[in-house]
Order: C-alpha cells, then sequence, then structure tokens
C-alpha cells in the first residue's frame, strides 16, 4: 500500500463536508416519516410517529458506541498497516451490530411497556405508537449493524462513501413511505416498515461498497479465528462499554438541563427547547470536524507518529474552531429570525429572546470539547471518555445547584456552558498519558499488537 500523503486543511476540508452532509440527512429518515403521515392520517398518529420516532432515537443513540468504537479501531489499524485487523474489525463490528440488535429483539415487549410507561400520552397516539414500535424494533440489527458500517467507513476516511449510504437510506425510506401509506394505505404501520425494511434494504448497497473499497486495498487473509480472537473481542466490548456509559453521562446532562428549564417555568422549558433546536443544528457542523479528528488521530495511533498526532489534532481544530466562530455570529446577527421562524408563541419567543446569547457562546465553548472527543475516540481512551464524562456531568450539577437558585434562568445557562468547558477540561487530563503512550508504542516493535 502506498503511503498516504501529508494531511492538508484542504484535505481536513474535504473529509468533513460529506460527514456534514449525512449528519444534516440523518434526521431525514423521521422527518420524511412524519411529512408522508401528516398528509394522511389523524393528529394522533402524526403523534404517534412522532413519538415512536423519538423513541427509536433514543434506543439506537444508547448504542452509537459502535460508530465511534468502530471508527478508532478501524483508524489505528489501517494507520498501523494491518490490513488482515482492518478487514477483521469489519466483521467484528457487524457480528456485534447484529448481535445487540437479535438481543433488542428478544426484549421487545419489556422495551415496549417500559418506553409507554415513560410517556404520558392519550389512548389513540398509545395505541398507534405501539403499532409503530411492533413494526419499527425489527430494524434493530440493521440499524446497529449499519452504525459498525458507517464508523468502518469513517474510520477509513471513506467519508463521501459513508455519505452515499445515508443518501440511500433516505431515498429508499422515502419512497417506500409513500408507496405504503399513500399507495397502500397502511397508515402508521406503513411508515414504520418502510423505515424498518429501508434500514434493511440500505445495507445491500453497503456491502457492494464494502466489496468495492476491500478490491482496492491489498488482501488479506481474514479466517474466523482472527474474527474472534478473544482480545480482539475483550477490546472491542471493553471500549464500547466505557462509551455507552459515557453516552449514558452525556444524556443525563441534557435530561438535567431539560428538568432544570421547566423548573423554571414552563416559558423558559419552552424557549430553550427552541434554543436546543440550533444547537443540536450546529453539532450537525461541529461533529464532523469531530468525526475527521477521529479518522486522522486514530491513524497516527496506529503509527505512534505523535507529531503527526499533533498536526492531525491542529489542523482540524483550526477548522472547528472557524465554524464555531461563524457559527455564533449566525446565532448572534440571525437568532431572533430563526426563533420567529420556529415559534409564533410570545411567550416561548420572549424567553428563547432572553437567553439567545447563552446559546450563541455554546459552539465557541463547546468546540473543543468536541474535538477532545473526536481524539479520544480516534485513539480508543475509552475510560478516560468514561471517567471525564462522569466527572463534568458531577460539575455540571454542582454549578447547577450553585448558580440556579441565585441568578434563575440565568444562572441555568451559565451552569450548561460551564459543562461545556467541564467536559473539555477533564478529557484534557489524559492529553500527557497519551503522548506517554504513543511515544513508547513508537519505541517498542510489537507495539502494534497491544492497546493504546
Amino acid at each position: 500500500m502506498t503511503a498516504a500523503p501529508p494531511l492538508t486543511r484542504r484535505k481536513v476540508l474535504a473529509l468533513a463536508v460529506p460527514i456534514m452532509a449525512a449528519n444534516i440527512a440523518t434526521p431525514l429518515v423521521g422527518l420524511v416519516d412524519i411529512a408522508v403521515i401528516g398528509r394522511t392520517g389523524t393528529t394522533a398518529e402524526i403523534a404517534a410517529v412522532a413519538l415512536g420516532a423519538l423513541i427509536f432515537n433514543f434506543i439506537f443513540w444508547a448504542f452509537g458506541f459502535l460508530r465511534m468504537g468502530m471508527t478508532g479501531l478501524t483508524a489505528q489499524a489501517d494507520g498501523r498497516g494491518d490490513e488482515a485487523e482492518v478487514r477483521a474489525s469489519l466483521w467484528r463490528g457487524i457480528i456485534t451490530g447484529l448481535a445487540i440488535g437479535c438481543v433488542l429483539l428478544a426484549a421487545q415487549w419489556p422495551l415496549r411497556e417500559l418506553a409507554f410507561t415513560l410517556f404520558s400520552t392519550e389512548s389513540g397516539v398509545e395505541a398507534a405508537g405501539r403499532t409503530y414500535f411492533d413494526a419499527r424494533i425489527w430494524s434493530a440489527p440493521a440499524a446497529l449493524a449499519g452504525f459498525a458500517l458507517y464508523g468502518w467507513l469513517i474510520g477509513l476516511g471513506r467519508t463521501g462513501m459513508a455519505l452515499a449510504l445515508q443518501a440511500a437510506l433516505n431515498v429508499i425510506n422515502a419512497g417506500l413511505s409513500i408507496l405504503f401509506v399513500a399507495g397502500f394505505g397502511w397508515g402508521v404501520a406503513g411508515v414504520a416498515w418502510a423505515s424498518t425494511l429501508a434500514l434493511w434494504l440500505h445495507l445491500l448497497p453497503g456491502i457492494a461498497i464494502v466489496a468495492w473499497i476491500l478490491r482496492s486495498r491489498i488482501a488479506a487473509a481474514v479466517p474466523l479465528a482472527l474474527i474472534l480472537a478473544p482480545a480482539a473481542v475483550r477490546r472491542l466490548l471493553g471500549v464500547n462499554r466505557d462509551i455507552f456509559l459515557r453516552t449514558l453521562a452525556l444524556l443525563a446532562g441534557f435530561a438535567w438541563f431539560n428538568e432544570a428549564s421547566l423548573r423554571e417555568g414552563t416559558e423558559v422549558m419552552a424557549g430553550n427547547a427552541v434554543l436546543l433546536q440550533f444547537i443540536s443544528i450546529i453539532a450537525y457542523f461541529l461533529d464532523a470536524f469531530a468525526h475527521v479528528t477521529e479518522t486522522v488521530t486514530g491513524k497516527a495511533a496506529g503509527k505512534g507518529d505523535w507529531k503527526g498526532l499533533k498536526r492531525a489534532l491542529r489542523l482540524t481544530t483550526e477548522q472547528a474552531a472557524g465554524f464555531a466562530v461563524l457559527a455564533s455570529l449566525m446565532l448572534l446577527l440571525a437568532g431572533e429570525a430563526l426563533i420567529g421562524l420556529i415559534t409564533t408563541d410570545p411567550a416561548t419567543r420572549t424567553a428563547a429572546m432572553a437567553y439567545l446569547p447563552f446559546c450563541a457562546l455554546v459552539p465557541l465553548m463547546g468546540f473543543a470539547s468536541w474535538q477532545l472527543d473526536g481524539l479520544m475516540i480516534g485513539t480508543t481512551r475509552g475510560p478516560l471518555m468514561r471517567n471525564a464524562m462522569i466527572a463534568a456531568l458531577l460539575i455540571y450539577l454542582a454549578l447547577d445547584f450553585a448558580l440556579r437558585p441565585a441568578f434563575g434562568g440565568t444562572g441555568l445557562w451559565l451552569a450548561f456552558l460551564g459543562y461545556y468547558l467541564a467536559r473539555a477540561g477533564t478529557l484534557s487530563l489524559g492529553l500527557s498519558g497519551l503522548k506517554r503512550d504513543i511515544i513508547a508504542q513508537a519505541s517498542t516493535p510489537t507495539a502494534s499488537a497491544r492497546e493504546l
């Protein structure tokens, strides 16, 4: 395999742009579902589809470690030129995704009952929501195997292929939704089965993409014993376990922000809900640079190249910082107009405008935490990510308890901004250990078989 060209700012942007597009396209699956049922269904059916999509976004997001863990492990194997492990990582990840998906299928009854116990809904919405759940749960193995495939593609730097796969999913889903709902009149069940079949069918172009990529690389034997090697499986499960716990801590932080907003009043809750939508959209863009960071730092770590890793982190962070500045300026200059597009309720508008300046600071104060997340995912520092997120959550809760009683909604947002700083600060504590391990790896001939 020929040596990869040096990383440049143009290369970083070329890798990031397809991920931005894929990230923005991801929520279109749920949007298409709601749009299709919105033209033919009742209010209860529309609410049921929205609720069902929310439930599955939460369930699948909880297993997002399959994407993140695969990216780091694949990038490291590719960086050290271990072609057999590159291929084994793919099959190992897909098998893990399929296995977890089958466990979710087996546990669908308690999952469904728990989900609808947590949400208070009218009887008509709940009945339709259960119909949606019963069909959509069958997509679990395909969805989670797809996570592993996306992570593998990003780990190899094949971000354009990841975008193509996401586009295929959206096209298939839209076509099936229109056919099943508008054509066959299947209603909520049709929407759910369209999403389920689309997730299974989009694996077919995924298989074609994998075959094309593997043909372009050096052939390497991948015996089943390597795919199921105990040490490799333990590493995969260990990384995924730590990222899973980290994700739970992250979800807890955002859940607390919503709960704290509600305690400040319905208007504050509604206004902050609007502002969180802005943060989510901005995260789709800045996450692209974090994903690129995962790939390029993972490859450098696989080579034991600390200088290359520092350069990769610097180049990606420069562009992430630039986009963060632009995002903050956009929110300050156009935030009022954007709030007006989302809601016409005067109280919600007033609350959102009151806290818009704090929201505009999130990209500036948050991009470092996203970049360090990317670095730690790429170098598979799972325990550090887990511990850092738990520590950041505790710091955030302490700040909220100290500031919100004294300053109300302003204190709520100051604590939330502190949460982003705490995430970056706790992750940065692992930089010295990371440097030490990578330099040690570079000086050890057998380091490629060891875990960073």
